[in-house]
């Protein structure tokens, strides 16, 4: 187990390596004087020179990246330019809002998809069945920002249920604040479930199949306690490992959801920094959601072993 647990702590920095290098170089090579860009294009060039040196920017390559690399691993990541506050100070702020949106919309999504893909197996090929899948191909055809203009139309402009915009805040209360997040972890939640749904229905009807349920069965165990309490463990493989990259696209979705709502979280962050050319914020922003994904395949990896005690570390 701990040589496992060596290889996986391995691959996870050795992926953490390779997606600072990747996004370090992307924002790199993109065309323009980014000190142009912020100064104006009628700055003095000794004000542009100088922005470029604050910036940074009159260093090499080599060195920038590496003074980036040692001020993540010492939680100094610079000071944004549009905003003139630390960039951690500024990312924290904007992650109590957007992990527990996606904690939310992923909660949403877990609970939906189960258990509509186990309702869909247990009655294959019948009434049920067409019907939660004809709705989960709706759900992935629809774009999460068309139906989350659909949500504010519904429940904050006609039946006014909900706001349809801003936060208020934790600090008015854990009531509001999670209220104000409602509408859009529902609007993240519908696609990701209809896919999750297609997925569990998939591992469900393979689990069906295998002979220790029919013995399940003949030992007299109901159909429903054979579902939930057996098949529906061993079908979680494929679909943990979806949850895991659901939960990772959730966060990174926020960006257009977080625009829609007008929510001041971490998407939104990113955003307007893109537009700021503020390349210090847009950069360590990317570089955290990249970590997230990496962290969560990571915990996925982990939880095999323990959602299917035949899978040996060895083998996962």
């Amino acid at each position: 187990m701990k040589l496992f647990l060596l290889k996986r702590l391995a691959t996870l920095l050795a992926t953490l390596l390779g997606a600072s290098l990747v996004v370090f170089l992307v924002l790199e090579i993109l065309p323009g004087d980014a000190a142009q860009m912020m100064m104006g294009p009628d700055a003095a060039p000794e004000a542009v020179a100088a922005l470029r040196t604050k910036l940074g920017l009159d260093r090499a390559p080599l060195e920038r990246y590496l003074a980036w690399v040692g001020g993540m691993l010492t939680g100094e990541l610079g000071t944004s330019h549009a905003y003139g506050t630390p960039v951690a100070g500024l990312i924290v702020e904007r992650l109590a809002l957007t992990v527990p949106l996606a904690l939310m919309a992923m909660s949403m999504t877990v609970v939906l998809a189960l258990s509509a893909g186990v309702y869909a197996a247990s009655r294959h090929h019948r009434l049920g069945d067409v019907g939660v899948m004809g709705l989960t191909q709706v759900g992935i055809a629809i774009p999460n920002f068309w139906f989350a203009i659909l949500l504010i139309l519904l429940f904050a402009v006609n039946l006014r249920w909900f706001a349809a915009g801003g936060f208020p805040g934790w600090a008015e209360g854990a009531g509001p604040a999670l209220k104000a997040l409602v509408l859009p972890a529902v609007s993240l939640a519908v696609v990701q479930s209809a896919i999750l749904a297609r997925i569990t229905r998939s591992a469900v009807l393979d689990v069906l199949r295998e002979d220790f349920v029919r013995t399940a069965r003949a030992k007299g165990l109901s159909r429903r306690a054979a579902l939930w309490g057996h098949v529906l463990r061993n079908a979680l493989i494929p679909v943990v490992t979806v949850m895991g990259l659901q939960f990772a696209t959730l966060l990174a979705g926020t960006i257009v959801v977080e625009s829609v709502f007008y929510l001041p979280g971490l998407g939104r962050l990113i955003f307007q920094s893109i537009s700021n050319r503020d390349l210090i914020v847009v950069r360590n922003c990317v570089m955290l959601l990249a970590a997230m994904v990496v962290v969560v395949n990571f915990v996925v990896d982990l939880l095999y072993a323990v959602i299917d005690p035949r899978l040996s570390p060895a083998d996962a």
